[in-house]
C-alpha cells in the first residue's frame, strides 16, 4: 500500500524533529557534564591558599594566573553554560511538543488511509 504524498511527508517532519530533538538533548548534556567540571574547579580553586601559584591551561602551555582571576572566569563560564543549559531545556521542551502533535497527526492520517 503506497502512502499518500500528504503522510509522507508528515512522517519526513516527523523524523527530522526526531533528529532535532536528539541533538538538543546530546548538547544539553554535553553542557551539563562541563558545566559540573567548572563546578568542580571553581570548588578546588576556592579551596588553594592565596600564597599557592595557580596555574591554567592556555592552549598547550600552562600560564601562572592569579586566583581571583580564574575565580572571575570560571564564575562566567559557569553563568554562560548555565543560560546556554536552560536555552535548550525550553528548545527541548518544544521539539518534544511538536514531536507529540506530529505523531498525533500521523496516527490519525495513517488510519484515515487505513480506513479509505
Amino acid at each position: 500500500m503506497e502512502l499518500p504524498p500528504q503522510v509522507q511527508n508528515m512522517i519526513a517532519q516527523l523524523q527530522t524533529v526526531q533528529q532535532q530533538l536528539q541533538m538538543v538533548m546530546s548538547q544539553k548534556i554535553q553542557l551539563e557534564n562541563a558545566l559540573k567540571e567548572v563546578e568542580n574547579a571553581i570548588q578546588e580553586v576556592e579551596k588553594v591558599h592565596e600564597n599557592t601559584p595557580i596555574y591554567k591551561s592556555v592552549g598547550t602551555v600552562l600560564v601562572k594566573a592569579e586566583k581571583e582571576d580564574i575565580l572571575k572566569e570560571l564564575k562566567e563560564k559557569k553563568e554562560t553554560m548555565e543560560v546556554r543549559i536552560r536555552a535548550l531545556g525550553r528548545q527541548e521542551e518544544k521539539l518534544k511538543e511538536r514531536l507529540k502533535e506530529l505523531q498525533e497527526k500521523v496516527k490519525s492520517m495513517l488510519s484515515g488511509v487505513q480506513a479509505g
